[in-house]
C-alpha cells in the first residue's frame, strides 16, 4: 500500500514536470487563455509519453495500457457487461412522458449521435451545459420528475445515448466569450488542484501515474477519459455516471465531494471533453 501510494506521489519527474507547468495559476485576461494550444500540449503528453498506444485508443483508458487486459476487454465485448443498460436505456429514450413527448422532443437529431457535443457552454444562461443536466431538464420541462445523477436510470440513457454516437469525434466548442473561457480554465484548475487528506488531484493519478496500479486498478489516462462515459464497474457491480465518477474519485482520495453537476464538476468535465476533441466516443464503456 505505501509503496503504491508513494509511486502515485513521485510519478515520473517529467510527468511532474508536464503537470506542474499545465497546473500553475495564471493570472490573465480572458482573451489570453488559449484552449486550442492547451488541448494540443495535452494530446502530445500523452501521445509522447505512450508512442506505442494508437491515439484513439486512449479513450480505452486502462485496456490500452496494458495488452493483458486488453485481450479480456475484447472478449468481454463479445457480452459486454453493459447490455443490461443499454436495452433499458432504449427503452426509456423511447418511452413518452405523461404529457406525450419524449426525449427526442428535446434534442437536435431526436437525441441520436450526439454525445459527442456535450457538454456545451451555453452563451444564454453563462453555464456549461452537461449531457446529464439536459436530460433532467428535458424531464422536469415536460413534467417529470429529475432523475438522480448518479443512479441507474440516468446511467442507462446516457448509456443509449452514447452508443449512437459511437466512433463519432468529439467535438466540444469553446465560443468566443469571455465566460466560456473562463469556464474551461476553471475545470483546468480544479483538475489540478490538490485536495482532500491524501492531498491529490485529478493529475495525480491521471497524468502523472496512468498504467501504474493503485490496489488492483490500472490508473487511466486522462485523455479520453469521458469519451467511455458512462461505465460499467465491476468494483460498483453496475453502472456509473460522469457524475458518480468524479463523486466517488473525490471520496476515495478523502476529499469532500462537491454535489452533482456543481459548476467546478461541469467545469472540469467541460475541459476534459475539450482536451479529447478528435478521439473517438467509445462510451458506454467497462472498467475492473
Amino acid at each position: 500500500m505505501m509503496k503504491a501510494r508513494l509511486s502515485l506521489l513521485l510519478g515520473s519527474l517529467g510527468a511532474a514536470l508536464v503537470a506542474f507547468a499545465l497546473a500553475a495559476p495564471r493570472v490573465v485576461a480572458a482573451d489570453k487563455v488559449d484552449p486550442a494550444a492547451d488541448a494540443k500540449a495535452f494530446q502530445n503528453f500523452f501521445f509522447q509519453k505512450f508512442p506505442n498506444v494508437k491515439h484513439e485508443d486512449f479513450v480505452n483508458g486502462p485496456y490500452s495500457m496494458n495488452e493483458d487486459m486488453k485481450r479480456q476487454w475484447q472478449e468481454k465485448e463479445e457480452f459486454p457487461p453493459y447490455e443490461f443498460a443499454l436495452d433499458a436505456g432504449k427503452e426509456m429514450f423511447a418511452t413518452p412522458f405523461k404529457n406525450g413527448k419524449t426525449y427526442a422532443d428535446c434534442f437536435p437529431n431526436g437525441g441520436i449521435g450526439i454525445r459527442q457535443n456535450y457538454p456545451y457552454f451555453d452563451t444564454k444562461e453563462g453555464k456549461v451545459v452537461t449531457l446529464e443536466l439536459a436530460l433532467n431538464r428535458c424531464r422536469e420541462a415536460n413534467g417529470e420528475a429529475p432523475y438522480s445523477y448518479v443512479k441507474d436510470e440516468m446511467a442507462s440513457l446516457t448509456a443509449y445515448m452514447a452508443f449512437t454516437s459511437r466512433g463519432k469525434p468529439m467535438d466540444i466548442k469553446i465560443p468566443d466569450d469571455p465566460r466560456a473561457l473562463a469556464a474551461f480554465e476553471n475545470g483546468k484548475r480544479y483538475f489540478y488542484t490538490r485536495r482532500g487528506q491524501m492531498n491529490f488531484s485529478c493529475a495525480s493519478c491521471h497524468v502523472q501515474s496512468p498504467g501504474e496500479r493503485i490496489r488492483a486498478e490500472i490508473l487511466a489516462p486522462a485523455l479520453g477519459i469521458l469519451n467511455a462515459m458512462p461505465i460499467y464497474r465491476s468494483e460498483w457491480s453496475g453502472m456509473g455516471t460522469t457524475s458518480r465518477r468524479f463523486v466517488t474519485c473525490n471520496s476515495q482520495t478523502r476529499a469532500v465531494p462537491l454535489e452533482p453537476q456543481s459548476d467546478e464538476y461541469r467545469d472540469v468535465e467541460y475541459f476534459l471533453s475539450y482536451v479529447a476533441n478528435g478521439l473517438p466516443i467509445s462510451g458506454p464503456g467497462a472498467r475492473p
